[in-house]
């Protein structure tokens, strides 16, 4: 797949980007760049290779989950305007 220029300033409007007329040569040479690159990258043989959802086979350290300030929600809520059941309640407009 090759872009032209009419595609590239095309692309260019849809993504809201801002590319200069004497920009739209190398942008779309860029651009066919990338998608030769793509290209090689689907003729690559994957049908052997296990999915991974990380590339190193290794757990995440988490922190301990605990709580670190108090719970203040009832001094906030006596001085809202109007609450419901330990929420906040908006006010709704209608017109």
């Amino acid at each position: 797949m090759s872009l032209d220029n009419k595609k590239v300033k095309e692309i260019a409007y849809l993504a809201r980007l801002n590319v200069q007329d004497s920009e739209i040569e190398q942008t779309a040479s860029e651009l066919n760049n990338i998608l030769s690159l793509m290209d090689k990258l689907g003729d690559i043989d994957t049908v052997d290779s296990e999915p991974m959802a990380h590339p190193l086979k290794m757990s995440q350290r988490l922190r301990e989950d605990k709580v670190s300030e108090e719970d203040m929600s009832k001094e906030f809520q006596e001085i809202a305007p109007k609450t419901g059941k330990g929420h906040f309640l908006v006010p709704t407009v209608i017109e």
